[in-house]
């Protein structure tokens, strides 16, 4: 016996770890995977739902990798106070502690909301006190067995009959095995491994008639009820949990689609709290409701709009999503039509082309052009005029020498419309002198001009004002711009961006940059948010 109390005595707590989903940052998409065992680095994807499919493969790498539960643990979730092992106490009660009890199991418990997954060597009654538990796997029961029966030879008396004990059902060892099914919330939930049932219950069962019930339907891990009344409600939650699971299976987010979805939620649990008088749904309903306006708050922030009777997240300076596609219309055909190459002549070209873009004709002054960054503007000139592609009223130089008082007429044939060509823009006489507003803030902006930037990355800080996102993330989705394309409108050689992004980021227009073999990542500061276009 007292062999037996010291093994006993050694017995180790089981094994315990989790794997969490958690934002990276505020109003950001992107999510990180991290894991509580030591050797396991944290990972960074760009959607809750490919955070969600990385932490579950995760969770199976170690499931599958680890060994399997031992018969001989303690309960992880071993400890005072645990509500595990203390049974909630009645009005007049005090609370009862519960006893460990079965076999030792590899359990895995999940939050409703799908953020977390813990891990836990337990033993399968307080696997069962867990209402989110789903065991995976469970220890070989031979060992347990043979340890049983030796305590009970070392305390039975020794005149005492043999009476053939009653052994508890049998728990076979199993591997790990885990699989990702959606819910309502995206929640992803292991599978359990069930235990064989004893003879002796499942031949009677088996002889009795199945009943074939309908599928039942499924959101916020709460089964819909066959009988809930009335039907339109059952029928619209059932919808809502399916569409729940599609909107997680998505690889973009749709802020404004997960709004509408929140608000129906919202709206289906109060009638299912006033059909069952049930506060927990009430609850839910409410949190939906919160939901539904965050979601909706993001999406507007995400474009650049303002909530009703609220100033913008973002005071821009181009306040449209119209006025921002035109102005990446105007890039693009610039970029298509530069009758010169190199990027003095590039910037020349969109300051020009924005001053003349609506009729094909405008003033000009001296100051306008040696306010850019150009070794000879005059010769500049000289070869547009030169070239067809420029017309102005006198010669270059008394062009560069003219005030606004006196400014020189300038001309664009290209862009003249006429009665069979309206020429390549569709926006309106206002609309253009903001434009070219807009263009001259960015490429004459304060820190651009202390630090004596060239025309290249003034061309390049013109490209990431029109290529980022409501939030400032450069390309689609925060993924990234082209290195091709950056080359291709600054007119310079790609190997000389990583220069140009380095000068933006030493005046305050880029952080977290990164120039990769193909892309630039990274984002605009707030500082220049506001003269950003972003992507819609």
């Amino acid at each position: 016996m007292g062999v037996e109390a010291h093994a006993t005595n050694e017995r180790v707590t089981g094994r315990r770890w989790t794997v969490r989903l958690d934002p990276v940052g505020r109003g950001r998409a992107d999510v990180r995977v991290s894991c509580s065992r030591p050797a396991c680095a944290a990972q960074t994807l760009p959607s809750a739902a490919a955070g969600r499919t990385a932490a579950i493969a995760h969770l199976k790498a170690h499931l599958r990798a680890g060994p399997a539960p031992r018969p001989s643990v303690h309960c992880a979730c071993r400890a005072e106070e645990c509500h595990t092992h203390i049974r909630p106490a009645g009005p007049r009660e005090r609370p009862v502690p519960w006893r460990c009890g079965g076999a030792v199991v590899l359990a895995v418990i999940t939050d409703r909301e799908g953020r977390w997954w813990q891990v836990m060597e337990c033993c399968s009654r307080c696997a069962a006190a867990h209402p989110t538990a789903k065991v995976v796997a469970t220890a070989p029961a031979a060992e347990a067995s043979a340890r049983n029966d030796g305590l009970r030879a070392d305390t039975a008396a020794p005149a005492a009959p043999a009476v053939p004990s009653v052994h508890a059902p049998t728990f076979s060892a199993i591997s790990p095995h885990f699989s990702h099914s959606a819910t309502a919330t995206g929640t992803a939930v292991p599978q359990q491994a069930s235990a064989p049932r004893s003879a002796a219950r499942s031949a009677p069962r088996s002889a009795r008639p199945t009943r074939k019930r309908p599928p039942r339907g499924r959101i916020a891990q709460r089964l819909v009820p066959h009988d809930l009344r009335p039907v339109a409600l059952r029928d619209e939650l059932t919808e809502l949990g399916e569409l729940f699971r599609a909107y997680q299976a998505r690889t973009e987010p749709d802020l404004a689609m997960l709004a509408d979805l929140h608000a129906r939620k919202a709206e289906a649990f109060h009638a299912w709290a006033e059909a069952t008088a049930d506060t927990g749904l009430r609850l839910d309903a409410q949190r939906a409701e919160q939901a539904a306006a965050t979601a909706r708050l993001q999406h507007l922030h995400r474009i650049g709009q303002a909530p009703d009777g609220e100033g913008p997240a973002v005071v821009r300076l181009l306040t449209a999503p119209a006025q921002w596609k035109h102005a990446r219309a105007v890039l693009a055909h610039v970029a298509e039509n530069a009758p010169l190459p190199g990027a003095e002549a590039r910037l020349l070209v969109v300051m020009v082309t924005l001053r003349t873009a609506q009729s094909g004709v405008g003033n000009l002054v001296g100051q306008d052009i040696k306010g850019l960054p150009l070794q000879d503007p005059q010769h500049l000139v000289e070869q547009l005029v030169e070239s067809g592609w420029l017309g102005i009223s006198g010669t270059a130089e008394e062009l560069i020498a003219s005030r606004p008082e006196n400014p020189t007429r300038i001309s664009v044939p290209s862009l003249t419309p006429d009665e069979d060509d309206p020429g390549p823009f569709t926006f309106g006489r206002k609309l253009r002198p903001k434009l070219s507003g807009w263009a001259q803030r960015v490429v004459g902006e304060k820190k651009l001009r202390k630090g004596k930037t060239g025309a290249d990355v003034r061309l390049l800080a013109l490209a990431l004002a029109t290529g980022s996102d409501g939030e400032g993330r450069l390309g689609p989705g925060g993924e990234g711009i082209g290195l091709d394309t950056l080359s291709s409108w600054c007119s310079v050689d790609p190997a000389d961006l990583p220069d140009l992004v380095d000068r933006l980021t030493a005046a305050d227009w880029l952080a977290e940059a990164d120039v990769t073999g193909t892309h630039l990542t990274g984002r605009l500061t707030e500082r220049v948010l506001p003269l950003g276009c972003p992507l819609t």
